[in-house]
């Protein structure tokens, strides 16, 4: 397995804010998603749909609580 490789916070928000990252929200409940959510975050439910349009050039941060 690759090594995960930790970025800070303000990388990851920077990258949401300008469009070239996405922040997933690593609960398969929307309800935790919820309680869980992080401004600029998408569920997964909705990361799911959205793998097809995906360019190979989107970072793809997700996270869990």
């Amino acid at each position: 397995m690759a090594d995960v490789k930790r970025v800070a916070a303000s990388e990851i928000r920077d990258g949401v804010v300008e469009g070239s990252t996405l922040l997933v929200c690593a609960y398969g409940d929307d309800a935790k998603f919820q309680s869980y959510r992080l401004e600029g975050a998408i569920p997964l439910s909705e990361f799911k749909i959205r793998v097809p349009d995906l360019t190979r050039d989107t970072k793809i941060v997700f996270y869990c609580a």
